[in-house]
């Protein structure tokens, strides 16, 4: 019985941050996220600190600067108050103070900072400690890839989060992908049309390690319940960049980062796309120990606009 009430709190705090993410570019109010919730107004704030160890005001703050960061970066000709009023700060003063908290600087300093980095050919400070100190040499021929951009219809998927750094994941993840697919698997949803996906909500050049974000995801039909730790979310449809890998085993770790190097820091800036706001995710095409050379196929699918 503890063990359900625990599960229903969890996915209760996970559909408030869903609801957030989408709509995060708005203002919210208390009365109208604990509703969300399902959660009395009362107790919601509280309950929400516990399970994600930072204040409701913190996290939506700390959502809006990190997507504001990123269209700092991807978007230089575009003006900070513009972006500031794109993501619902009352005025650009309400911005520049909550900027200049959380990153000690002002946007535009970081904006200079990051160009004068990126000249110099060095990664952008950040929280994620693996990326500020790891140099690393990338020979984009190693990895096998194809992009194409293409419609995608919306998609409805079940998911289990994970909320911590990367390397945690790595070791839960097989775990993680066995719970969703024996659910799916036990309630006939299962087809050759089904998806396994791994979607990144946040940046970890910019989010702190231990407050990533990360959905194991099955598609799903529309309208299917979810229950136990199980939740539900909606993947938008659009136009996206369909990045497909190729991956040798024996060096998995390195070839996934080079795709992503390679999607970002090569295909990107030459394509005339740039990155619409929603998290990218990850469609895994096969499994890895079924292949006589190991050999891991993964699309990594960008929602992308025109420039």
């Amino acid at each position: 019985m503890k063990s359900n009430q625990n599960t229903e709190y969890i996915n209760r705090i996970n559909i408030v941050c869903d609801y957030i993410e989408k709509n995060l570019c708005g203002a919210f109010t208390l009365d109208e996220l604990s509703s969300v919730s399902g959660f009395s107004k009362y107790h919601f704030h509280r309950m929400f600190s516990g399970y994600m160890k930072e204040t409701l005001y913190s996290y939506i703050t700390r959502l809006k600067l990190e997507r504001a960061v990123g269209e700092l970066i991807m978007l230089p000709q575009k003006d900070v108050t513009d972006i500031a009023l794109d993501y619902g700060f009352a005025d650009s003063a309400t911005f520049a103070r909550a900027f200049k908290k959380q990153y000690l600087m002002s946007a535009t300093q970081y904006r200079k900072a990051f160009s004068k980095i990126s000249k110099e050919g060095k990664n952008k400070t950040g929280y994620n400690q693996s990326i500020k100190t790891k140099k690393r040499r990338f020979d984009y021929m190693d990895v096998k890839c194809n992009i194409e951009v293409k419609p995608i219809e919306p998609m409805t998927a079940a998911y289990l989060r994970h909320i911590g750094t990367y390397e945690e994941l790595g070791r839960q993840f097989k775990g993680m992908i066995a719970r969703i697919m024996q659910w799916a698997g036990a309630k006939g949803l299962l087809d050759e049309k089904t998806k396994l996906l791994a979607i990144y909500h946040d940046n970890p050049n910019i989010t702190e390690e231990d407050k990533l974000k990360t959905s194991i995801c099955v598609t799903v039909p529309a309208g299917t319940k979810v229950d136990e730790e199980i939740g539900s979310l909606e993947i938008a449809g659009g136009e996206y960049a369909i990045a497909h890998f190729e991956i040798d085993d024996k060096d998995a770790a390195a070839q996934h980062s080079m795709a992503w190097e390679y999607l970002y820091g090569q295909w990107l800036p030459q394509s005339g796309y740039q990155p619409a706001d929603n998290p990218v995710f990850e469609v895994y095409a096969n499994d890895p120990s079924q292949h006589p050379e190991r050999k891991h196929f993964i699309d990594i699918y960008l929602l992308v606009k025109k420039l």
